[in-house]
């Protein structure tokens, strides 16, 4: 039998997320984002639930391609653009939309010698300091792609901070928000402004592309001001286990790696088939949550690379019984990610990108 550690991938969770998303954008268009493979849940396995979208948003061409080859006819928007003027071949030949955030970009644009037109989503730097032109730069950018004959369509975009919260000291997306509003002004062409938090926390924003990432895979990006469940998300990703060997643990006796955990009293330690080869975070502490037959428990001692401890002495557990390490339960109980991921000092997002590829994925609804 293969080893039993498996990520279940559930459809109607999928299927239940886009509908919030769709909710909370109102009349602006939707586009998925699948990068990373999905956030890891396989671009293949989510395609026919967010395929009601009105478009996809991914960063890489070979994942553009993927979704092609599913027969995907509507809008692909490349996040981060082209990474060489050769790129523009494969986008005309594709179909492809794509951001231009820098001078170079736009070089190749200028000295493109094919036939294709393209649509463009010209993205602002409006103080994340990552991609875009700055406020004072972008004008002259919009008027040079207004010029040019490959352009067709072009778009305004943006990336906000820190539309999860608080940015110092005040609401998180005023400030950036202002600042692209007011170097848009005047120039024609539908805005892009909202990813997953400030969909669902700031509705109210103009955003004719929403950009939704996250929240579709069931991890709420306001964690834990609000939980997934708060929005009505699902988790979309169970990673699930069993236990493999028990071991009864006296006091004074350590558990794992480094001899990190010492017992205060006896103890029955389950062992799982999970560990940080399979996408686990080894630096998850004792006390990080899970489910033993669908009832809470916790992580004991070091995460190593094939296997993890859990703390039995509360649970009638026996080899072979089910351990969530997050998502939903055979039972039907839930272990949110977000929690898992607070508890290991990261997010959601790490721990369902970072699922490894000897893990056996499985598509439930």
């Amino acid at each position: 039998m293969p080893r039993p550690i498996k990520a279940m991938i559930h459809s109607n969770a999928l299927r239940n997320n886009l509908a919030i998303a769709r909710k909370y954008s109102g009349q602006a268009q939707l586009m998925t984002v699948v990068k990373a493979n999905a956030y890891g849940h396989g671009i293949e396995n989510v395609y026919d639930c967010f395929n009601d979208g009105d478009g996809f948003a991914l960063l890489d061409l070979d994942e553009a391609i993927r979704l092609r080859a599913l027969h995907n006819q509507g809008r692909i928007l490349l996040l981060e653009g082209i990474f060489h003027s050769t790129d523009l071949d494969l986008c005309a030949q594709y179909n492809l939309s794509f951001a231009v955030h820098s001078p170079h970009q736009i070089q190749w644009l200028q000295h493109y010698q094919g036939t294709a037109k393209f649509e463009v989503f010209l993205k602002m730097n409006s103080g994340m300091n990552r991609l875009g032109f700055r406020p004072k730069e972008y004008r002259l950018a919009w008027n040079t792609l207004t010029q040019l004959d490959c352009v067709s369509t072009l778009h305004h975009m943006m990336h906000f901070s820190d539309a999860d919260g608080q940015r110092f000291g005040k609401n998180g997306i005023n400030d950036q928000y202002q600042t692209f509003q007011k170097a848009i002004h005047g120039l024609l062409g539908q805005q892009s402004v909202s990813n997953s938090a400030a969909m669902l926390r700031h509705p109210h924003l103009h955003s004719d592309f929403i950009r939704a990432g996250i929240a579709l895979y069931g991890s709420s990006p306001d964690h834990p001001t609000h939980t997934a469940a708060d929005w009505g998300l699902q988790p979309t990703m169970s990673l699930r286990s069993e236990i493999i060997a028990i071991q009864h643990v006296q006091p004074h006796e350590s558990v794992g790696y480094g001899s990190t955990y010492i017992a205060k009293q006896p103890m029955k330690i389950g062992i799982v088939a999970c560990g940080y080869a399979d996408g686990y975070q080894r630096v998850s502490p004792t006390g990080t949550p899970v489910l033993v037959n669908g009832k809470r428990s916790t992580l004991i001692g070091r995460v190593s690379m094939d296997m993890l401890a859990v703390d039995l002495t509360q649970h009638d557990a026996n080899i072979g019984d089910e351990v969530v390490l997050w998502g939903k339960s055979k039972y039907g109980n839930i272990l949110s990610i977000d929690e898992v991921a607070q508890a290991s000092g990261t997010l959601g997002y790490e721990l369902m990108c970072g699922v490894t590829a000897r893990v056996e994925i499985q598509v439930t609804d």
